[in-house]
């Protein structure tokens, strides 16, 4: 026999249960990362290198479209509100800034502050300390640069690596000011410039920028120049997963991903 239904506002109490919960879909770890407002590149390239089970949370700061020493100075001041919204119930286990040059020109140690007081359980870090670590790991001390930017950022760029020990052979910039037009060089483009500034001399290629898409091709630039290569989202991956605790080797990313 059919039981009567429940008349409008007679609602019963919900029986108790025992539900069983979980770690949820990404007990291995999770990620957080703050993007630039404008970026168009960062989140393909670490949903597609970083493995499904762990977690990958973005959030976005206020940033001009025109990079240039003033706009990424001016980030500073909103990089706290960016990183409160990454999962704000205190379960990310690293995160970071995704941009080179706005980690240089802010500083690292800024960068890091920041990201902590609305994240202190997490291991903060920056997308160029990801880079120094990285080329480090490598073992590698004399290097050539590559990047998008205006010569005013890659004057700061070259004096930071030198300060952090490594001898800059050349630094090259190609004068692109436009953040969304960083993230528009083809590929193709960036592997030649890499493979021309490179030097029997240097140890390692370093292609900097977090708007490039030059992991698309880090892997045949090695292959090419015979020597390890970095560039800005490759580091910056493999360096939030090692702070993670995520030791896995990835294949198809360069040295850095498979070997260290």
């Amino acid at each position: 026999m059919p039981t009567a239904s429940v008349s409008k506002g007679d609602w019963p109490a919900s029986k108790p249960r025992a539900v069983r919960f979980d770690g949820g879909r990404h007990d291995r770890a999770k990620l957080g990362f703050v993007l630039l407002a404008m970026d168009q590149t960062s989140e393909d390239d670490v949903r597609g290198v970083v493995p499904d089970d762990i977690g990958v949370h973005f959030s976005r700061v206020t940033m001009a479209n025109s990079v240039t020493v003033e706009t990424l100075a001016a980030m500073l001041p909103h990089l706290s509100t960016s990183a409160s919204l990454i999962v704000p119930n205190g379960t990310l286990d690293a995160v970071t800034l995704s941009c080179t040059s706005g980690s240089i020109v802010i500083g690292e140690e800024n960068v890091c502050a920041a990201l902590a007081m609305q994240q202190p359980q997490a291991r903060t870090t920056t997308l160029v300390t990801g880079v120094v670590r990285g080329l480090k790991a490598l073992g590698a001390r004399k290097i050539v640069v590559g990047t998008p930017y205006l010569d005013e950022i890659n004057r700061i760029e070259a004096d930071y690596l030198v300060e952090q020990g490594f001898e800059v052979l050349d630094i090259q910039g190609l004068n692109v000011e436009m953040d969304e037009d960083m993230s528009r060089i083809e590929p193709e483009y960036l592997r030649d410039f890499a493979l021309e500034l490179d030097r029997a001399d240097a140890d390692a290629i370093f292609i900097s920028c977090s708007a490039l898409r030059t992991l698309d091709v880090i892997e045949e630039i090695e292959q090419r120049a015979g020597k390890p290569a970095v560039c800005s989202n490759q580091a910056m991956i493999w360096d939030v997963m090692r702070l993670a605790g995520i030791d896995d080797r990835i294949e198809g990313y360069g040295r850095l991903l498979r070997e260290h």
